[in-house]
């Protein structure tokens, strides 16, 4: 598979898990409705497990611009390859939105609070400090990048399952991917963070997990929409961009 559309299915699945367990716990007349934080944490540790599980022999399933940036600054990703990862983790995160919102479209129409909605989509802070909000994401997103560094395994299997130090794409030589050995370790990090960490912000830890479903918030029609909060929106990208490049910057160091 091409590892461009890998990382998008990849994303896909990462969104569809995560808005979909948001959504099944806080809009109206859902199924686990009112089941809480667990459950939140739980299924979008599950969405990394098996995106990663089932992309990471094709892409590495960074399926986070965080991710690839953080291994392109350690010097274990090609620069060349950034930007169309994360254009395709960004289209994945959309893509994942929409496909939430098509499967709980009824309970969209049943939830009244515009906040509530946005909410299955996007991040928001519960005390709205920028600058708190900021050093929030930074630190999740380094804990999550320093620990991919040390829990990931460094290749990339090929169809035989012989596991390879370096994959050739497009005659550029690209080292180091998650790998579906990594798959469960890299889950439950996820799981650790939204536990420890995500409360304040609610953990996005991802640009592409934020900014690709606000955009399918602003665009999807459903009643009592409300905004979509685009003040906030530069905090989700910025904040795991700055704690990748510092978790890059701290594994060279080390």
């Amino acid at each position: 598979m091409n590892p461009i559309l890998a990382e998008f299915i990849g994303t896909t699945i990462l969104l569809l898990f995560g808005c979909g367990v948001v959504a099944n716990v806080i809009l109206n007349k859902t199924k686990g409705n009112g089941s809480g934080w667990i459950v939140i944490t739980w299924g979008w540790a599950m969405g990394v497990f098996i995106a990663v599980y089932t992309m990471g022999q094709f892409s590495g399933a960074h399926i986070n611009p965080a991710v690839t940036i953080g291994l392109a600054t350690a010097g274990l990703f090609d620069w060349g390859m950034v930007a169309p990862y994360i254009l395709a983790q960004i289209a994945g995160g959309f893509f994942g939105a929409f496909l939430t919102w098509l499967t709980y479209k009824d309970h969209f129409e049943a939830t009244e609070d515009e906040g509530t909605k946005l909410a299955v989509f996007s991040t928001g802070p519960e005390i709205r400090n920028y600058g708190s909000n900021l050093l929030t994401e930074v630190i999740g997103t380094f804990i999550l990048i320093f620990g991919v560094f040390f829990l990931a395994t460094p290749g990339f299997m090929d169809a035989s399952g012989e596991m390879l130090e370096t994959i050739i794409i497009d005659g550029q030589q690209i080292g180091f991917g998650l790998g579906s050995i990594a798959a469960l370790p890299v889950g439950l990090l996820v799981f650790g963070i939204g536990l420890a960490l995500g409360g304040p912000t609610g953990y996005a830890i991802n640009p592409a997990r934020d900014l690709g479903p606000r955009i399918a918030h602003a665009v999807l029609p459903f009643s009592n929409k409300g905004s979509s909060d685009w003040a906030y929106s530069w905090v989700p990208i910025l904040g795991p961009i700055l704690g990748a490049v510092l978790a890059g910057l701290v594994y060279i160091a080390l």
